[in-house]
């Protein structure tokens, strides 16, 4: 059994006649944290939405050996990939328990999230847990959608941005929720601005500029590497 979760090969995707993509090609392996990296406009989230097949693109991504590519997102969710989008999509006149049940996969076996590891990861949630979530700050909100895409028992999920504009003590908490999705066999590609939270929690780095990915490497060679650096992701 092969032990490569995510096989991305050759990937361009388009917006229109604007070309945006161009030949990604990368693999998250099973309970691994893969953090992709690079300055706004490199492509990072145009990659998520090819993947989720939210975006038109060709080329090969096949997830725990089936091909998902050009497959409606509702189908690309059904495989088991879980989709944490940047812009928080919650149901605002909902309560936060009842967004939870909404992520909720029907008729799965044995999940392997209850609600309360949901409010134990984010005591939080649990206090305001019959809170309309429109009302909720932004960075419970982030819990909420974090948590409510994980009710749904992906095998890997793939998370926007999850820490942008949050306050310091929120991102801690996001960092150990991710650490908790690996401990328990969920394989994550992080999609992330702040290189210290990336590189304190993920196994691998990959670093895209210009729609391509000009490295891929472990958190301490990107370290080693100043030219790319400077070059793809300081500002």
């Amino acid at each position: 059994m092969s032990n490569i979760m995510l096989n991305v090969e050759n990937l361009h995707a388009y917006y229109g006649k604007s070309h945006v993509l161009h030949g990604v090609q990368f693999q998250v392996n099973a309970g691994e944290i893969v953090a992709l990296l690079g300055r706004n406009g490199s492509g990072r989230s145009t990659t998520a939405k090819a993947i989720m097949g939210l975006v038109e693109c060709t080329g090969k991504v096949d997830f725990k050996g089936q091909a998902i590519q050009g497959k409606p997102a509702y189908e690309v969710a059904h495989t088991g990939i879980g989709y944490v989008p940047e812009n928080r999509d919650i149901f605002p006149t909902l309560t936060v328990h009842q967004n939870l049940m909404l992520g909720q996969k029907r008729g799965a076996k044995n999940p392997r999230w209850s609600f309360d590891d949901m409010y134990g990861m984010f005591p939080r949630l649990k206090e305001r847990q019959h809170t309309e979530a429109g009302v909720m700050s932004g960075g419970e909100q982030q819990m909420l959608t974090l948590c409510r895409t994980l009710m749904g028992d992906p095998d890997l999920i793939i998370i926007d941005e999850p820490t942008e504009g949050l306050a310091p003590k929120i991102v801690e908490l996001v960092a150990q929720y991710l650490q908790e999705l690996k401990k328990r066999g969920v394989s994550v590609l992080l999609i992330e601005q702040k290189l210290t939270i990336a590189m304190a929690i993920s196994d691998r780095t990959l670093v895209m500029g210009h729609g391509s990915i000009v490295f891929d490497g472990t958190p301490e060679a990107l370290k080693a590497d100043s030219y790319i650096r400077k070059e793809w992701l300081e500002v």
